[in-house]
């Protein structure tokens, strides 16, 4: 990460620093649920689909916050599971929270080939509100591409641009059952309110309050993120040299970001019936050249 730009090495500081701030919050929170919420529920049935079968494999999940998701991993017959977080905070609380077969390793995405010491995986993992982060997606897809073996598979699950693109008209609180998630838009009209695609570089927001339930921060609020359009994922993908076996688009969340959104009966959630089909969500999936394709170049 030292030949980032002084602005960008500062901004990545905000980052980790907002991250650090936003976990104590997110570990007691029912929105995550960390003693009681099973690893698998935060996956959707087509995820495991296009994973395949993983035992015995090495599965590295980028940006795995608390783990939360991590830990499903093992269930699934991975052999070693390694997640990696730029926050030093959350990587202390997924280890506290870990099994013996789970290992965490505090890194920027950047500097994770030197932080995992070289090792390379037959799965990396990454998403669901991760790369909105990363200012340079075709530096993020090659760092990438050398942390896969030959014919190893990189799975992205992340938020659709145009979800990112939409917000909701006004501001009210919203109560989900016992989990109160704070102010949110309460509105139903969805307007285009954010960038879909990339190209104004990084944006400031003010993180004083989190996703989750649970009070707001009182430190650390500023953080950046970067709009990146579903085209520009696709080429940083392709320009690192792998190849891409498959691209969903879904219309479910894991959790209702907005008040309107009703439960599909799977633990996910989407907008009601009337309500035009939009994505909300895509998942990613592309593997690398194995070593029969290398030979035959």
């Amino acid at each position: 990460m030292t030949d980032f730009d002084p602005e960008t090495r500062r901004r990545f500081a905000a980052i980790e620093a907002n991250w650090d701030a936003r976990t104590p919050i997110h570990v007691a929170s029912r929105f995550y649920d960390v003693e009681a919420k099973a690893p698998a529920e935060w996956f959707a049935d087509y995820e495991w689909a296009d994973l395949g079968d993983l035992t015995g494999k090495d599965v590295l999940h980028l940006q795995c916050h608390l783990g939360t998701e991590t830990a499903a991993f093992p269930g699934k017959g991975a052999r070693r599971v390694v997640g990696l977080d730029i926050s030093e905070t959350a990587v202390a609380e997924a280890r506290r929270l870990a099994t013996a077969s789970l290992s965490y390793v505090r890194s920027n995405v950047y500097d994770a080939a030197t932080a995992l010491n070289g090792d390379r995986f037959d799965v990396v993992y990454t998403g669901k509100g991760a790369l909105c982060y990363l200012p340079d997606l075709p530096r993020w897809a090659d760092v990438v591409a050398g942390l896969l073996r030959p014919g190893g598979l990189l799975y992205v699950v992340e938020f659709h641009p145009l979800l990112v693109s939409l917000g909701l008209v006004s501001l009210g609180p919203v109560s989900l059952g016992p989990v109160s998630l704070g102010p949110v838009p309460s509105d139903p009209e969805l307007l285009l309110r954010h960038d879909y695609l990339e190209g104004r570089g990084a944006q400031r927001r003010d993180g004083t309050r989190t996703y989750t339930d649970g009070p707001p921060l009182t430190h650390s609020t500023e953080v950046y993120e970067w709009a990146h359009g579903l085209g520009e994922v696709v080429n940083a993908v392709l320009g690192a040299g792998l190849r891409i076996t498959s691209l969903r688009e879904s219309d479910e969340l894991p959790w209702p970001r907005w008040p309107s959104m009703v439960p599909t009966g799977t633990g996910f959630w989407r907008l009601p019936a009337g309500a035009p089909r939009i994505p909300l969500f895509y998942a990613l999936a592309a593997r690398a050249p194995s070593a029969g394709d290398r030979l035959s170049s």
